[in-house]
C-alpha cells in the first residue's frame, strides 16, 4: 500500500536520476544535469585565458598568421577575431552563442561569454556557459616599427612648384589634412622648393599622387630603382619615386598668356590675374572682368610664368575711382564675373606722395575702393618685363598699373583673428625668414576668399574672444558659423582614456546655447 501511495505521488513521465535519486525528465544518460557536469566538463580543452595583440600607435589588432585589422570595441569584427584565436578546441563543440561581457576601458581586458554544447554519454547533449578572459598586450606593428625608424620608405613623392610664394601649398596642406591623406605616410620633409612625402608602399604613394592630380594642376614623373633582388624566388625590391611639378603660378600673380590661348579662352586680354589655384587656374581680365579657367593640360600645352616678382608688390593710394557701367564685349567674349565690379582709377604710390606723379588703370576691384583707400598692385610701366609674349605685345595694350587686391592693417588683423589651421607634422629644414610673411598673405586670402574658405577646415581660437564679422576698417573676417571647434577626443586601445561622447556632447550643446542667446 505504501508502494502504491509513493508511486502515485510521483509526476508522470519523470524517472529518477539513477545518482542522486532527483525526479527528472527521462534522457539517454538517465542522469540529471548536475551530476552529468560533474562527471563531464564539455568545455575542456578550450583556455579560459588568451593574450591577443594591439598595436598602440596605429590602433589595430593583430590577426594571424601576419595581419593587423583595425576592430572597435565590442564588434562583430573584434569578436570574429577573439573566437578566432581559440577555433581548433571549438572545432570539437557546437557554438550557440557569443557575446562581450562589458569591461572596464582601461583595464586591457576583453571578456567573451560562450554558449556551448555536445554530445555525452548515450547521446544526451550537454549545454554550458563559460567566460574567456583574453589579455590586450601592447606590440608594436611592423608598419609603426617602420615609423619609428623613419629612415625605411620604398615610394617617396616629391612635389616641388617653381614659385617665391608658397600660397598653393599652404592650401594643399590644408585639404590633405582635411581629406586625411598624410595618414599612410612615413614622413613628410619640407625643403625650399617644396615637400617631400615618404611611403612604406608604392600602392599608397600612387593614391597620393591621384590625390594631387584632383586638387592641384600637375603633371608627374615616375621611376624606380632597383635595390636588391633574389634570382631563386624571382623577387625584386624597388625603390620609386614620383616627382610631381605644380604650375608655377600662384594667387595674385599677373601673367601674359600667349595669344593662341587667350584667344581659345574667348579672345580675353592677354594680361591677366590670377585670382585662385585650385584644381584649375582662375583667371580674370582686369579690363572686362572676363573669366577663365585654365587646367593642367591646357597649361603644359600652353606655358605661361608670372611677371613680376610678389615681393614687387607696391603700395598705392586711390585719387578717384569711378564705376564702369556699361561693358563693352567683342565677338566670341567669354564669362562675366558676377563678383567683381569694373572700375576706372586714378592711384599714386605712397612712396611718392612728394610728387604729382598719378597712373590711370582699370581694375576689377571696383566694388571695393574708394577715394583715400590704399591698394597693393604691380608697377609694369617702370618694371623689367622679361617674357616672350609681353615683348611681342604692343606696348599700348600693356596696363602701366595692375592692382592686386585692397590693403588693410596687418597688425590689427592678426589681433583680431579669432581662428587657427591644423600643420602637418613635419620635418623642415633650411627655413626661410619670409615664411612667416607668406603664411600670414595666405590667412589673409581665405578672410577674403569665401571659395577658397569652403574647402579648408577653419577651427575657432577660443583664446580670442569673438567680435563682429567685420572691423572698423571693413576688412572682411570669418563668421563663427564657419568655424570648427577644436575637439581632441584621445582614444586608446579598449576604447579610449578619457573616451566621454556624452560630455562632448554636452559641450557642444552650452556652446550653441551661448551662441543663440
Amino acid at each position: 500500500m505504501e508502494y502504491m501511495t509513493e508511486s502515485t505521488n510521483r509526476s508522470p513521465g519523470h524517472i529518477l536520476c539513477c545518482e542522486c535519486g532527483v525526479p527528472i525528465s527521462p534522457n539517454p544518460a538517465n542522469i540529471c544535469v548536475a551530476c552529468l557536469r560533474s562527471k563531464v566538463d564539455i568545455s575542456q580543452g578550450i583556455p579560459k585565458q588568451v593574450s591577443i595583440s594591439f598595436c598602440k600607435q596605429c590602433q589595430r589588432y593583430f590577426q594571424p598568421p601576419g595581419t593587423w585589422i583595425q576592430c572597435a570595441l565590442e564588434s562583430r569584427e573584434l569578436l570574429a577575431l577573439c573566437l578566432n584565436k581559440i577555433k581548433a578546441p571549438l572545432s570539437k563543440v557546437r557554438l550557440v552563442d557569443a557575446g562581450f561581457v562589458w569591461t572596464e576601458p582601461h583595464s586591457k581586458r576583453l571578456k567573451v561569454k560562450l554558449t556551448i554544447q555536445k554530445e555525452v554519454m548515450n547521446g544526451a547533449i550537454l549545454q554550458q556557459v563559460f567566460v574567456v578572459d583574453y589579455v590586450v598586450q601592447c606590440q608594436m606593428c611592423g608598419d609603426c616599427h617602420r615609423v619609428e625608424a623613419k629612415d625605411f620608405w620604398k615610394a617617396v613623392i616629391q612635389v616641388r612648384q617653381k614659385t617665391l610664394h608658397k600660397k598653393t601649398f599652404y592650401y594643399l596642406e590644408q585639404l590633405i589634412l582635411k581629406y586625411g591623406m598624410h595618414q599612410n605616410t612615413l614622413r613628410i620633409k619640407e625643403i625650399h622648393d617644396g615637400l617631400d612625402f615618404y611611403y612604406s608602399s608604392k600602392q599608397h604613394a600612387q593614391k597620393m599622387v591621384e590625390f594631387l592630380q584632383c586638387t592641384v594642376p600637375c603633371r608627374y614623373k615616375a621611376s624606380q630603382r632597383l635595390i636588391s633582388q633574389d634570382i631563386h624566388s624571382n623577387t625584386y625590391n624597388y625603390k620609386s619615386t614620383f616627382s610631381v611639378e605644380i604650375v608655377p603660378v600662384c594667387k595674385d600673380n599677373v601673367v601674359c598668356l600667349s595669344p593662341k590661348l587667350a584667344q581659345s579662352l574667348g579672345n580675353m586680354n592677354q594680361i591677366c590675374v590670377c585670382i585662385r589655384v585650385t584644381s584649375a587656374i582662375h583667371l580674370i581680365d582686369p579690363n572686362t572682368l572676363q573669366v577663365a579657367d585654365v587646367d593642367g593640360s591646357t597649361f603644359w600645352n600652353h606655358p605661361f610664368n608670372s611677371l613680376c616678382h610678389p615681393k614687387q608688390l607696391e603700395e598705392f593710394i586711390v585719387m578717384d575711382c569711378s564705376i564702369v557701367r556699361d561693358i563693352k564685349r567683342g565677338a566670341g567674349a567669354g564669362m562675366i564675373s558676377k563678383k567683381h565690379t569694373l572700375g576706372e582709377v586714378w592711384v599714386q604710390k605712397t612712396s611718392e606722395l612728394n610728387t604729382d606723379k598719378q597712373y590711370f588703370c582699370r581694375t576689377h576691384l571696383g566694388h571695393l575702393l574708394n577715394p583715400g583707400d590704399l591698394v597693393l598692385g604691380f608697377d609694369l610701366a617702370n618694371c623689367n618685363l622679361n617674357d616672350e609674349h609681353v615683348n611681342k605685345m604692343n606696348s599700348d595694350r600693356v596696363p602701366d598699373v595692375v592692382l592686386i587686391k585692397k590693403s588693410y592693417d596687418r597688425t590689427k588683423r592678426q589681433r583680431r583673428r579669432n581662428w587657427k589651421l591644423k600643420e602637418l607634422a613635419r620635418e623642415r629644414e633650411n627655413m626661410d625668414t619670409d615664411d612667416e610673411r607668406q603664411y600670414q598673405d595666405f590667412l589673409e586670402d581665405l578672410e577674403e576668399d569665401e571659395t577658397i574658405r569652403k574647402n579648408v577646415n577653419i577651427y575657432r581660437d577660443s583664446a580670442i574672444p569673438v567680435e563682429s564679422d567685420t572691423d572698423d576698417e571693413g576688412a572682411p573676417r570669418i563668421s563663427l558659423a564657419e568655424m570648427l571647434e577644436d575637439l581632441h577626443i584621445s582614444q586608446d586601445a579598449t576604447g579610449g582614456e578619457g573616451f566621454q561622447p556624452l560630455h562632448w556632447v554636452r559641450k557642444v550643446i552650452l556652446w550653441f546655447l551661448t551662441q543663440w542667446n
